[in-house]
């Protein structure tokens, strides 16, 4: 009976170990910033978040080469899983400019709750080791009023709006470029309008057109 017991006690191991990843994703990017590195060509910025700069880049990849931008945004991520990819995805490329934009898969609880200063402090940690490392943080807004279709949460609309005005004392007090891409464009209660996000919270090739000349302002 043991014996049988231990065969299938290494049967579970073995499938865990076959259908695991590298905690949060760390692999994802490996071989691209390989080839960056290989390059010898310093990027002048790297966009670091979740699905929304996942998705810019599939969207518009021309914005990303042909302005030597790189692009290493992973869907659903939280803060603080950006924040310990940030060294390998990030640093390590050296650019001139790291365009930070995350937050919104916090107010979602996509690794359950937390509470926004947690969030800010990891948006913190991230400029902290940007600074370190002579590059030139921009921290973005979330966008305004999220409809979060994947998850009910209450007062969100709120949240990102508490959210948000964190982010805006924070970088004013210390001294750091903040983004505010949507300003003055959502609808009334504060959601992007439909021709710019099919789903209010992810924009489509309109809307990242809209952010693309706005992020160009800061970067030089």
């Amino acid at each position: 009976m043991k014996r049988v017991v231990s065969i299938l006690l290494a049967m579970i191991a073995c499938g865990v170990a076959a259908n695991a990843q590298y905690y949060p994703n760390l692999e994802r990017y490996a071989a691209d910033n390989e080839k960056v590195l290989a390059s010898g060509v310093r990027p002048v910025a790297v966009f670091m978040g979740d699905s929304i700069t996942d998705g810019w880049f599939s969207q518009d990849p021309d914005f990303f080469t042909s302005n030597n931008f790189v692009g290493r945004g992973i869907g659903g991520q939280v803060t603080s899983e950006i924040l310990l990819r940030f060294r390998k995805d990030v640093v390590e490329l050296n650019p001139k400019y790291a365009v930070i934009l995350c937050g919104v898969n916090d107010i979602a609880e996509n690794r359950g709750p937390i509470d926004l200063e947690y969030t800010l402090a990891n948006i913190a940690s991230i400029v902290d080791m940007a600074k370190a490392a002579k590059i030139k943080p921009i921290v973005c807004q979330i966008f305004p009023g999220p409809k979060i279709g994947w998850r009910e949460i209450p007062d969100q609309a709120e949240k990102a709006e508490k959210l948000n005005g964190m982010i805006r004392e924070w970088t004013k007090k210390n001294h750091v470029t903040c983004v505010e891409y949507f300003k003055g464009v959502e609808k009334p209660g504060g959601s992007l309008p439909v021709e710019l996000s099919g789903d209010s919270i992810h924009p489509n090739l309109d809307g990242y057109k809209v952010i693309e000349k706005e992020i160009l302002k800061y970067i030089k």
